[in-house]
């Protein structure tokens, strides 16, 4: 199974674009969180359905400078998670699918992968193993909503 986690938006000015989200959108945003290994620092946007994370660059080699000096800022990526991500990079790379690295662990401490952009029509795919995935929102034939557990609550 697969849904969507977060999107990733990348940002040149990280308390700027904080204040911005959580005054203008009502977003809870989370305190700035520096993922070394990912070459990024990272506050949290939190909406009821969806998470959207806003990363700035941290250190000379991160990635993120690269696309900010490319695109000035932007929708860096989309993050699904699954539960079976070995299943999952061997069905993308049986499709043509290729994985920019070997999975590792991201801000979650929970194996991710990057699928390459140009394989996916354009967007920078990262897959996240999630052990546990809960039930999305079911809305019935009659427009009532059957609402699980918040699917964020557990990060």
């Amino acid at each position: 199974m697969t849904r969507l986690n977060h999107l990733a938006i990348a940002v040149s000015d990280l308390p700027a674009a904080a204040a911005l989200w959580h005054a203008v959108f009502g977003a809870e945003v989370s305190e700035p969180r520096i993922l070394k290994e990912h070459g990024v620092e990272i506050v949290v946007a939190r909406f009821d359905n969806v998470v959207v994370e806003l990363m700035t660059p941290h250190g000379e080699h991160s990635p993120i400078a690269n696309f900010l000096a490319r695109r000035g800022g932007g929708l860096h990526h989309v993050c699904l998670e699954t539960n079976t991500l070995p299943a999952l990079i061997e069905r993308a790379a049986a499709h043509g699918v290729r994985a920019l690295d070997e999975p590792r662990a991201g801000m979650h401490g929970n194996d991710v992968v990057f699928l390459h952009p140009k394989d996916c029509h354009g967007t920078l795919v990262e897959i996240e193993e999630i052990e546990e995935i809960e039930e999305i929102e079911q809305v019935d034939s009659k427009g009532a909503a059957n609402k699980p557990n918040d699917p964020h609550a557990t990060r």
